[in-house]
């Protein structure tokens, strides 16, 4: 059961090999369909044609036989009247003497059927055979007769063999002493050429079958050699599939330890430092309430107060930093906006936003990605760039959106292949666009100092119509 189930659930490999091993098993299957019946066809041209030369030769031999008993009586047949009796016997005394071979001899009809001659066959002689045929229903003495009479020629039928008495195909060459309307004739046999003709049958098929057999041995070391390199290819992957899954999990563990050592960070050297100013200055306050110094204790709560206003505005970015909750509510426009105009506040970089209205809205997964891809640049841009003037444009277009950052600053090492290098943000802006079937373009050349451009491509598959969405209309600015 489990051999079946496996049989109809394949895994993937097991697919990989399928559709690599069919082609090849349909493509031997036609060659081999197509060389076997190719060798038939001009094995049989073959062996028709040797039958044919063998069955030729034995005909020219009757010929031969046929013109020397011709030689040996016709000198009597040539000086004998019609009805000359002792020329017949005599003639008839030298062709029953006539003999060769195992099986060889001369025979005479009259015209009206009557055997005269048959050494080897001596029941026949005196006898009528008109209308005598071969066990197949071939005529034989009257197609004889009628050769006979029109000049001379060849017929085919089975006969007994006198040696063995088994019948047998056999060939006889026949002509006709016209003035004393006989026929003379003598026969061979040819079962040697059938058994020959069946003996080049075999060989043929046994060719035949060693070839087949040579095709399934290729087609099967063949596949032995897919499905080891299959296994090889298929464990060779898996290895780099698991080592980049490694790395991708130390990536992300490395991006979350930064991540938390940046909020650690910034809530110790931000937030407890103002915590702690808070809690002196209420302490300060307390003491001098405690000593009636009602007046002295306004300064201390109102500078607490202040101090607290300060905690709460950094809690604030560091949340909007984290997930910005106007991403969410009003859209990826007005959060990018607010982005920058943060970043402008806070490092005192010029910073030009623009956007056109979208055709459609994008999708959770896309707002996200871009972003975060726009804060990412714009942390790369202060703490590396040198930059004194940002632009950032984005915008939905017919084939997608676009989110495109540039500075003036002195661009990056590498160029353009820093998009692939060790850097994490980089990185991290490629492995989005990635997820997203979408393109990152990174141009940059510190030689020329002409800054760099991050330019982020989303396809058309992430934006949605707008009655699909559920954010509300202030997301047409984005």
């Amino acid at each position: 059961m489990r051999f079946l189930r496996s049989l109809l659930t394949p895994s993937y490999g097991q697919k990989v090999f399928l559709l690599a091993s069919l082609p090849l098993i349909v493509a031997a299957t036609a060659i081999t369909f197509l060389v076997v019946n190719q060798s038939r066809q001009l094995a049989e041209e073959e062996i028709r044609s040797l039958e044919d030369q063998l069955i030729g030769a034995k005909r020219e031999e009757l010929k031969n036989y046929l013109s020397i008993a011709r030689t040996a009586f016709v000198n009597i047949y040539g000086r004998a009247a019609p009805d000359d009796e002792a020329a017949k016997l005599e003639v008839t005394r030298i062709l029953s003497a006539m003999l060769y071979g195992q099986d060889g001899y001369f025979f005479v009809f009259d015209y009206a059927g009557n055997n005269l001659v048959s050494p080897r066959q001596t029941q026949l002689i005196n006898r009528n055979w008109s209308g005598l045929t071969d066990p197949a229903g071939t005529s034989i003495t009257d197609e004889l007769i009628r050769i006979a009479r029109s000049g001379g020629g060849y017929h085919v039928f089975d006969w007994p063999k006198p040696s063995t008495g088994e019948t047998a195909r056999m060939v006889v060459y026949v002509v006709g002493l016209q003035d004393w309307r006989w026929v003379v004739g003598t026969g061979i046999f040819v079962d040697d050429v059938a058994a020959t003709v069946a003996a080049a049958r075999a060989g043929v098929e046994q060719r035949i079958n060693r070839t087949f057999l040579f095709i399934i041995m290729i087609t099967a070391a063949a596949l032995l050699s897919v499905f080891l390199s299959g296994m090889v290819l298929n464990l060779r992957e898996r290895r780099l599939a698991d080592a980049k899954l490694k790395k991708l999990t130390q990536r992300v563990l490395d991006a979350q330890e930064e991540e938390r050592g940046r909020v650690a960070r910034e809530l110790h050297d931000g937030i407890s430092q103002i915590l702690v100013g808070v809690r002196y200055t209420l302490d300060n306050a307390r003491r001098r309430l405690s000593r009636g110094d009602f007046d002295g204790a306004e300064a201390p709560l109102s500078k607490g107060l202040d101090h607290l206003g300060t905690a709460i505005t950094e809690v604030r970015r560091i949340s909007r930093d984290l997930r910005p909750g106007v991403l969410d509510d009003l859209g990826l426009g007005p959060a990018v906006k607010a982005l920058t105009d943060d970043f402008r506040d806070r490092t005192g970089i010029e910073t030009e936003f623009s956007t056109v209205v979208f055709r459609n809205r994008l999708d959770q997964d896309a707002k996200i990605a871009l972003y975060r891809i726009a804060q990412e640049a714009l942390t790369n841009i202060e703490r590396h760039s040198g930059a004194t003037h940002v632009t950032i444009d984005l915008r939905g277009h017919k084939k997608g959106a676009t989110l495109r950052i540039a500075d003036n600053g002195h661009g990056l090492p590498d160029g353009p292949r820093q998009a692939s290098g060790p850097g994490l943000g980089l990185r991290n802006m490629q492995e989005r666009m990635e997820q997203l079937d979408g393109t990152l373009r990174i141009l940059s050349s510190r030689g020329a100092k002409t800054g760099t451009v991050i330019e982020a491509r989303v396809p058309l598959t992430h934006l949605l119509p707008p009655e699909q969405g559920t954010e509300p209309k202030m997301e047409a600015k984005a």
